[in-house]
């Protein structure tokens, strides 16, 4: 074979080596769907919740499930028999229960999770009078309960076994305010773990002020914050608080100022207040209303106050900045809605009416508002509503 024809042989066989590499090569893999990347997460077939009671019919502590779809409630079981256990709490591993005791010489009881009843592990001074709330830090090590009668504020470690060990700190608040007949004195109503920096919040009734304290987890100690308070206006009385899960902002309900007061917090833990709203519609009778329970949605894009006396559930949208708009008024709710809860998902509201005794679901929305489901069950006494994480 001549030069030519054997550079033109070996040409034909380079180019027959690249076409055989190519199909031998592997297919590119095809690219998700768009849909699949935000389909939304199926609804949990239940959600466990428990019941706090307060009052004459009170049974205890009580179990409920909701049907994650339709939103009805079974009939509640009593899990555990408690006197005046107008609130509770659950270990972020929902392994053990907490309970307040609304009595003279105030306490809390310890439970441990076991099916569908508690069992009790102990009690524990509150160090004060008249316990009527309570909170559970992150890591389950801690727990802080306020006495609304004596106005103080106390830490209970939590041993590895769900127990209390005896208080390791207890701050008394001194103050007072302009509404003689509410506020004569300090009465510590709410208390709250900051979601990020774990400083203690404590909402006091009685002095007007969101007390601020620094904490110790290792060693089970309070502290005065610099600064040591936010303020609400003088006698309008804050009674809960409500963190946003990004920790940037907080809002309280005042109890007797019927108005939702959003803050912004620094970095030293101060609170700045932005606005202030009020909690009942325009024009509505106030006489005998007052709010009650305040929380954020967990996504963080609405807030929900109820209002007793008016039995209502307002309704915000909150802002990137923080701040707070109207988006609904929910009338009708149970009688005196002194408590309620929502699910870990955001989609169900619980709300408890303590003159009603039921319980009633409502469905929120993709926007926040609320629908009445209208199911609902007896309840005798409820108080609060604290959903299994």
């Amino acid at each position: 074979m001549n030069p030519p024809r054997l550079l033109l042989a070996a040409f034909a066989a380079l180019l027959v080596g690249c076409q055989t590499a190519d199909v031998s090569a592997p297919a590119p893999q095809a690219a998700p769907k768009a849909a699949a990347k935000g389909k939304a997460k199926p609804a949990p077939a239940q959600h466990v919740f428990y019941v706090g009671t307060s009052g004459p019919k009170a049974q205890g502590v009580l179990r409920c499930v909701l049907d994650g779809k339709t939103g009805k409630i079974s009939a509640p079981t009593v899990a555990a028999e408690a006197r005046s256990a107008s609130y509770v709490a659950l270990s972020p591993d929902a392994k053990f229960l907490y309970a307040t005791a609304e009595a003279a010489e105030g306490a809390v009881a310890a439970y441990v999770v076991e099916g569908e009843k508690l069992r009790l592990l102990g009690t524990e001074a509150s160090k004060g009078k008249g316990p009527t709330h309570l909170a559970v830090d992150g890591a389950g090590r801690n727990l802080v309960v306020v006495n609304y009668g004596s106005g103080s504020t106390t830490a209970l470690p939590i041993k590895t076994d769900g127990s209390l060990a005896p208080a390791s700190s207890s701050l008394q608040h001194v103050g007072s305010g302009p509404n003689t007949g509410r506020q004569a004195g300090p009465h510590a109503h709410g208390v709250y773990f900051h979601p990020k920096s774990g400083r203690v919040y404590v909402a006091d009734l009685g002095t007007d002020d969101i007390f601020i304290y620094k904490f110790d987890a290792e060693k089970g100690l309070l502290a005065a914050n610099k600064p040591k308070s936010g303020r609400v206006t003088a006698g309008e009385g804050p009674r809960h608080l409500a963190f946003h899960p990004n920790g940037k902002f907080a809002y309280v309900n005042t109890e007797m100022g019927l108005n939702v007061v959003a803050f912004s917090v620094d970095r030293n833990g101060g609170l700045k207040q932005l606005q202030s709203l009020p909690t009942l519609p325009a024009g509505a009778d106030a006489k005998g209303a007052s709010t009650a329970e305040i929380f954020v949605r967990p996504d963080g894009k609405t807030l929900y106050v109820s209002n007793r006396g008016h039995d209502s559930l307002a309704v915000y949208s909150i802002a990137a900045d923080g701040k707070l708009a109207l988006l609904q008024h929910v009338l009708g709710v149970p009688a005196t809605p002194r408590g309620f809860g929502l699910s870990a998902d955001g989609r169900w509201l619980v709300c408890a009416g303590q003159k009603s005794g039921t319980l009633n679901a409502y469905r929120v929305g993709r926007d926040g508002k609320l629908t009445d489901t209208r199911q609902a069950v007896e309840a005798p006494a409820a108080a609060a509503v604290v959903f299994v994480p």
